[in-house]
């Protein structure tokens, strides 16, 4: 039987394609999870209190590793305080509003973005205009080159 190489062992065929098995809408889901429950301020350890599972049940929702049922999904979505349905569409409303949305939500899938987000929210305004143009030309500027092998010094 045909198998896949992973990590020097292969995996046969039934394996993979077990009913079972997390397809690509659980990973998906299990971001939405984890950027609902940073956008709530809430850490994997609350999140797991309130289910009644423990916090690396949840980590392997949010990874998509184990697949959430739907009694569990309902009540993620209860202490999360948004509709079951945002798991399965993302943020309800117009086209382009909810795309804007789902957009904003992928980006603070990190935890140094959502970091981000909050201390800019924390600025003085003044200072935000300033930090946002010094961010775009960082962006447009790419990755920073080593010119005439001299280094630069890391601070």
């Amino acid at each position: 039987m045909p198998g896949v190489k992973l990590r020097g062992r292969i995996m046969p065929a039934w394996k993979r394609s077990h009913a079972k098995a997390p397809e690509p809408k659980d990973r998906e889901v299990g971001q939405l999870i984890r950027a609902q429950r940073l956008v709530c301020r809430m850490s994997q350890t609350e999140l797991a209190n309130a289910l009644g599972v423990t916090f690396q049940q949840v980590q392997k929702y949010e990874k998509g590793v184990n697949r959430v049922g739907a009694g569990r999904l309902a009540k993620i979505a209860d202490t999360l305080g948004v509709p079951i349905s945002f798991f399965f569409e993302g943020a309800p409303g117009p086209k382009t509003a909810a795309g804007n949305v789902n957009e904003a939500l992928g980006l603070i899938r990190t935890a140094g973005s959502l970091r981000l987000v909050r201390a800019f929210e924390h600025m003085p305004s003044d200072a935000r205009g300033h930090f946002l143009a010094l961010v775009e030309i960082l962006a447009d500027r790419g990755p920073v080159r080593k010119r005439g092998g001299a280094q630069r010094s890391k601070r």
